[in-house]
């Protein structure tokens, strides 16, 4: 019986500690940029685009889809080093142990 109140404590306190890294996501920011630099684009620790900058050089009518492609490289590299950081941050939190695929915590 004690094995088990210490597997429900140790329960809610992940459960406790995943509120407080839901909390944390808001302030998390990740720049995300492509053609060496001309598109960043800036995510939240939610995935919303809250930025974007676009170098002047690329502001030109008939480079309207190679922004276009730039804007959404620059999106998808943000992406990533979210989810990396993410999955940092999940494996300090859990102590290494496994989540299931398809289970989201946040």
């Amino acid at each position: 019986m004690k094995n088990f109140s210490n597997m429900m404590k140790q329960a809610q306190e992940m459960q406790g500690r995943i509120q407080e890294m839901q909390g944390e996501l808001d302030t998390l920011e990740v720049k995300g940029s492509s053609g060496a630099g001309l598109v960043t684009v800036t995510l939240n620790g939610k995935g919303d685009m809250t930025g974007l900058k676009i170098d002047a050089s690329m502001v030109k009518p008939d480079e309207a889809e190679i922004l276009e492609d730039l804007i959404v490289a620059a999106h998808n590299d943000a992406k990533t080093k979210m989810e990396a950081m993410l999955q940092d941050k999940m494996k300090d939190l859990t102590g290494g142990l496994p989540i299931p695929p398809g289970m989201k915590l946040f």
